[in-house]
């Protein structure tokens, strides 16, 4: 049976506010339901290994789906949750902090318990979403690990792409 991947629940692990989280797994589902009805299974591959979790949410009402009707800020914005709580269980992180401009990366991500103040354990987190092809994602990922690699943050650098089509995550360091 399939873990769980729990997105809709963050906050009471992460240290990003609340209503940000919210908004974030709001736009996960709508992207979610435009391709799928829940649950679905969700293959997220990390180091070479692919675990398949169970992904379930709320159905969206036609007044959430008109509040996130721009695709590709859904995209962004649903696959933070989402890659979230893959490197989550993966890895053991939480999402601790937004990254600065021209870092590289969208957030930073530490253990739990880390203080958001001290970023020695941490890792800049690059995050995007895609409808794409299996083949888009593994391309949209190689792109973001280098974007990493560009980026100004001296922090390691993991990269996560979610396909909210092709229901696949992939997460690797960069």
């Amino acid at each position: 049976m399939p873990k769980n991947l729990r997105f809709e629940d963050l906050s009471e692990r992460h240290d990003i506010d609340p209503h940000q989280l919210q908004g974030y797994a709001n736009a996960a589902k709508v992207r979610l339901q435009v391709h799928h009805n829940p649950p679905v299974d969700f293959e997220v591959t990390s180091k070479g290994e692919t675990v398949v979790y169970e992904v379930k949410w709320a159905p969206v009402d036609e007044k959430l789906r008109r509040s996130y009707n721009n695709a590709d800020d859904a995209k962004r914005d649903g696959a933070y949750v989402m890659a979230f709580a893959a490197v989550e269980d993966l890895e053991g992180l939480v999402s601790i902090a937004r990254a600065e401009t021209k870092t590289g990366a969208d957030y930073y991500v530490a253990p739990a318990g880390t203080s958001p103040e001290d970023l020695e354990s941490a890792f800049r987190l690059e995050v995007s979403g895609t409808d794409g092809t299996p083949g888009e994602v593994r391309q949209r990922l190689k792109e973001k690990r280098e974007q990493t690699r560009r980026g100004t943050g001296a922090e390691p650098a993991i990269a996560a792409v979610v396909g909210f089509k092709t229901k696949l995550i992939l997460v690797e360091r960069a």
